[in-house]
């Protein structure tokens, strides 16, 4: 292939256009184009050689391996339509020849180029050259979309938990790593949500979960690690505030015709009276006239069990038809199909929990010893709980506690 063919076909990508917004692709482009213009000095080379290349050393030595993941993580109409399974064969045909060419650009090295464009190799030795892939691109592709169920597309592919800003989804890049073996206790209650999340998984219908106990015993925590543990599998994490409750049906018209499994994670609910978020969260919780999303569950940890903050005045208020106001309060907390309970664990529990984490972080110490020195510190910290066990241990980690 000629040098002006390599740059008509790269700058007539269809498919895989937003490469060319990609930032080392771009310099790639860059650098095409000044090898292109046939009157480019030694120096304009070098220049657009060397910015490439510092842009693409940031991430690899490798442009092979780089093209391709990024092509393989790029979202294209191609993965939509394929994910609705539905590809018409012009856009099938378009794929098959952008994967092509796109797989020799992974093979292109830099004497080729120059080689192709007549400017001497020997004047740019100086320079060092990018490594290249031989792979096979299409079947890389193919396997892909195959799999795109569980891996996913586009920013999905590169990140499994997000936040909500200004009604759209933002890939947290540093999510909490907390594992489900690093919890220990409440084995049996986390089974249930576990069993829940698997049956999305799969298809299957699920229930949105309300986790509901007391402070500390690791209602949080359960789903982040749930989420961190079935993310290979497919399952993605949105965290969803109270006040942005009213941006949840535009964001599960976009996620319900995504091929992942998403929680819709809305952590320390509880609602005032007249609270408008209130009958947001009941219309999406079944109660709205749109059907619900098969691939969506919400999950809320609260440690109220009716969510509603209530007061006596409330009880004797002048409301005429008493019951129903109250039935009406009490409705949100039956929408969730499944609601677990996380109380404060007993002296035999919270024992159980300190020596499991003990052992997790490397403590040596007397148990005897170690458990009388919990219990002094958490009766400092108002109580046991798993969170006041967590931080014991770091602080016996840390040499705090002595």
């Amino acid at each position: 292939m000629k040098l002006h063919e390599w740059n008509a076909r790269l700058h007539g990508l269809v498919i895989f256009r937003s490469l060319l917004s990609d930032p080392a692709a771009a310099r790639f482009a860059a650098l095409i184009d000044c090898l292109t213009a046939g009157n480019s000095s030694v120096g304009s080379v070098c220049n657009a050689v060397a910015q490439f290349e510092s842009v693409l050393f940031e991430r690899t030595t490798n442009w092979g391996t780089y093209l391709s993941t990024t092509v393989l993580e790029t979202e294209t109409v191609c993965v939509r339509q394929a994910a609705a399974g539905i590809l018409p064969p012009v856009l099938q045909t378009a794929l098959d020849n952008e994967l092509a060419f796109l797989q020799q650009l992974c093979g292109l090295t830099l004497d080729a180029l120059l080689d192709a464009a007549e400017v001497p190799a020997e004047e740019l030795a100086f320079l060092p050259r990018w490594e290249t892939a031989d792979l096979d691109l299409p079947a890389a592709y193919a396997q892909r979309m195959s799999e795109v169920g569980k891996k996913g597309y586009g920013m999905f592919a590169k990140h499994h938990v997000f936040t909500v800003e200004n009604g759209k989804l933002v890939p947290v890049k540093y999510p909490d790593p907390q594992r489900l073996s690093e919890l220990p206790g409440y084995e049996k209650e986390r089974e249930k949500v576990i069993a829940n999340t698997r049956a999305l998984l799969a298809g299957m219908p699920a229930n949105n979960v309300l986790l509901y106990g007391d402070a500390g015993t690791g209602k949080s925590s359960s789903v982040k690690a749930i989420a961190n543990e079935f993310a290979p599998e497919g399952l993605r994490l949105v965290e969803v505030k109270k006040n942005q409750l009213y941006q949840i049906p535009d964001l599960m018209d976009k996620l319900a015709a995504n091929p992942l499994k998403f929680i819709l994670f809305i952590d320390d609910l509880s609602f005032t009276a007249n609270d408008d978020n209130f009958a947001a969260l009941k219309a999406i919780l079944e109660g709205s006239v749109g059907g619900r999303a098969k691939n969506i569950a919400v999950y809320a940890t609260s440690n109220r069990r009716h969510l509603i903050k209530e007061t006596l005045t409330d009880r004797t208020g002048d409301d005429i038809h008493e019951a129903d106001t109250r039935q009406e309060l009490m409705s949100l907390s039956a929408r969730f199909g499944l609601t677990v309970t996380f109380q404060r664990p007993e002296k035999a529990r919270f024992e159980n929990i300190l020596a499991e984490l003990a052992k997790q972080h490397g403590i040596d110490m007397p148990m005897d010893q170690l458990l009388v020195k919990a219990e002094a510190f958490a009766i400092r910290a108002g109580g046991r709980s798993p969170r006041v066990a967590k931080q014991f241990i770091e602080q016996c980690e840390a040499g705090v506690q002595k």
